[in-house]
Parts: C-alpha cells; sequence; structure tokens
C-alpha cells in the first residue's frame, strides 16, 4: 500500500470559515502553498483510520516530502496552522547541510506550533462558537485540566482568560513547553524529571502539559537530535526574543511570515 502525496489546494479544508477573522491564519496557508508544502494521505484500504495517521505523526516528525500523514483528503484548518509553523521553525533554525536538527530547534518549533493551537482557541471563543476545532480542543483541555487536579470553576476562568488576552497565553503555553522539553531531555532518569515536572506545577498552564505528548517529544529529540542536551544559540536567540515581546505573535509575524511570503 502507498500513500497518495496531496498538495494543500488538493485538500478540503475543514472548519476554515471559522477562522476567517484571524487574518493570520490566511498567512500561514499561503506559506505552505508557496512552499508547495505536500501531505501523504493513508491508502484507500486504510481511509478514516485517524489513529493510524495519529501514529504515524507523533513517530516521522520530520519524513520529508509529503509531510503529515492525513487520515483522508481533507485536513483541519487548525492542522493547516500547526504545519505552517513547523515549517517555518525549520526555515530559520535549519541544521548545516548533512546535520542533525537540534533538541532546543525541534523543540522550539514544537512548542509554536503547539502553544498556536492555545491562540486559534482564545480568538475562536466568542466568535465562532459552532467550530469543531472548539468541539474537539476545549473538552480535551477540559479533561486534561480535570485530570490534574484542576476544579471545573477554575478551568472555566483559564478558559475566560484565553479568550481576554490570546497573545499572552499563547507566550505563557509556549515558554512552559520549550523550558520544559529542554529540561526533560537533560534528565538521566524519573527522579530527576519529577523533580523538573514539580518545578512547574505552579504555572497557570502546568494542568494542561500532559495533553501535549512530552514523553514523544523527548524521545523523539533522544533519537534523532544532534547532541540532544547541547544548546542550541538560535533557538534560544528566538526564544528570548519571544519572552520580551510585547507582541510574541506579531513578532513572528515580522521575522518568519512576512519574510517567507517575499
Amino acid at each position: 500500500m502507498r500513500f497518495a502525496v496531496k498538495a494543500l489546494g488538493e485538500l478540503d479544508i475543514e472548519d476554515e470559515a471559522s477562522f476567517r477573522h484571524v487574518g493570520l491564519y490566511a498567512d500561514l496557508k499561503a506559506v505552505l502553498e508557496k512552499s508547495h508544502t505536500t501531505f501523504r494521505v493513508l491508502p484507500e484500504p486504510l481511509a478514516g483510520r485517524w489513529d493510524r495517521a495519529l501514529a504515524l505523526n507523533l513517530t516521522f516528525w520530520d519524513s520529508g516530502a509529503g509531510g503529515d500523514v492525513l487520515a483522508f483528503e481533507q485536513i483541519p484548518a487548525d492542522v493547516v496552522a500547526h504545519v505552517a509553523w513547523h515549517h517555518l521553525a525549520s526555515r530559520a533554525l535549519a541544521p548545516a547541510p548533512g546535520d542533525k536538527p537540534t533538541a532546543d530547534a525541534l523543540f522550539l518549533g514544537e512548542s509554536i506550533a503547539s502553544a498556536f493551537d492555545l491562540y486559534l482557541v482564545g480568538r475562536l471563543l466568542g466568535h465562532a462558537p459552532e467550530s469543531s476545532f472548539l468541539e474537539t480542543q476545549v473538552p480535551a483541555m477540559s479533561d486534561a485540566a480535570l485530570e490534574a487536579g484542576m476544579p471545573e470553576e477554575e478551568f472555566e476562568k483559564l478558559l475566560d482568560d484565553i479568550g481576554k488576552d490570546p497573545e499572552r497565553a499563547f507566550e505563557d503555553l509556549r515558554a512552559l513547553l520549550y523550558d520544559i522539553t529542554r529540561a526533560l531531555v537533560r534528565c538521566s532518569g524519573p527522579d530527576e524529571a519529577l523533580a523538573v515536572f514539580a518545578r512547574y506545577d505552579a504555572h497557570r498552564f502546568a494542568p494542561l502539559l500532559h495533553r501535549h505528548e512530552l514523553s514523544n517529544w523527548v524521545l523523539y529529540a533522544r533519537a534523532y537530535a544532534k547532541e540532544p542536551s547541547q544548546d542550541d544559540p538560535r533557538a534560544d536567540a528566538v526564544d528570548a526574543a519571544l519572552r520580551e515581546a510585547a507582541d510574541p505573535i506579531d513578532w513572528l509575524t515580522r521575522s518568519w511570515v512576512d519574510p517567507a511570503l517575499r
């Protein structure tokens, strides 16, 4: 069985109407179109097998031509944005020819892409209540928070805060994901890793951590990154700029998105 390789223009983009008021979404979509990014679609006998597509995507992040694996010829609009951020991160932090990416570069790209999902939640709340993206994301966030011991009323307040300031929510989660995965990849065992998690227990987004497949991030970096414990000055410079920016989304737009479209 072989994948069908499809360009973005050949796919049906699900829930795109809900993102019309998010101007950056159109630019991220244009980035993928301009770069001729392609996607792998499962063979016909496996059509609709999201479990199989998910397993492949979690195992093989950077698999060359024919990027993310899709269950059929349809892609959610939020995944378009997610893939675009990975493309932009790879473009900004590309390793030398023949070299492996650094763990920091992998973690930075994934932290930006994952935190942008939270930014989209904040932007769509109150604007697109019928969005299928919200219908899946908010319950998943709630389940993770409740499992971590956050009372339901506190989760509702957290959701309200995200809607009031999506940009700050993006950066707070991005920085948390970057910090904690950089620390975890340097741990030699569960005792050290437990202490890492405890260090961030007071963070407002700590209850959402375990929905982000962090163990997969760390194991992938240990398997495929160049010297996983080595610092990457380029990734650290971007991280510092985002922490200092008044509007981190605007910084990424000016520094990564706009140059990619020129």
